[in-house]
């Protein structure tokens, strides 16, 4: 069953909707508390939803949050799970993407919609190899350099995400920054 951490229903802070379409940030079991608050950040700047599927290396509760310094949690839609199972049970994702570093497939290579959710796995293993193998279609990796193992959790949620969102045409995000003028005239 999940437990929503933000039971609002509606962001004040994103104006969308609990149950609108939205790309969805799930990871399995994350076992260091700060990539989880960088991918938390990622999520509340993007519009993404958090699932988090337990066990978890660390715990959820206020104070741990604020030692984190994730004080933007209240901007997001975060859902806890108990299992992988329950998640796939009752969560009844659609399209997913599993990513790992054995994928035979590019990240780019893919058409991202809305709604798709992207499964990150714990730092130290990745995801289940049963879910990999029963899956291999839906696996995408980021390349990386031969000898290196993999990337920091929260760097490949960033990545994924973004190119996600860019194939998308960023949905809901700002687009144009705001630099004074002077800045924009400046000659360096």
């Amino acid at each position: 069953m999940a437990l929503p951490y933000n039971v609002c229903g509606f962001s004040e802070k994103t104006g969308k909707e609990a149950n609108v379409k939205m790309l969805n940030i799930v990871l399995v079991a994350p076992e260091i508390h700060q990539n989880t608050g960088n991918i938390a950040r990622t999520c509340a700047a993007t519009g993404c939803r958090l699932h988090l599927i337990r066990p978890l290396g660390f715990e959820i509760s206020d104070r741990a949050l604020r030692r984190a310094g994730l004080d933007y949690w209240y901007a997001l839609e975060v859902r806890i799970w108990d299992s992988l199972e329950d998640f796939f049970k009752e969560e009844k994702p659609g399209r997913f993407w599993c990513l790992s570093t054995k994928a035979p497939r590019c990240y780019t290579d893919v058409s991202f919609q809305d709604g798709d959710y992207l499964l990150f796995g714990r730092e130290s293993a990745g995801l289940p190899e049963p879910l990999l193998e029963e899956n291999r279609e839906k696996c995408i990796r980021i390349p990386m350099a031969e000898e290196t193992r993999s990337l920091n959790l929260s760097n490949a949620a960033a990545i994924t995400v973004y190119e996600a969102l860019r194939q998308l045409d960023f949905p809901g995000m700002r687009e144009i920054g705001k630099m004074s003028e002077e800045t924009l005239t400046r000659p360096w």
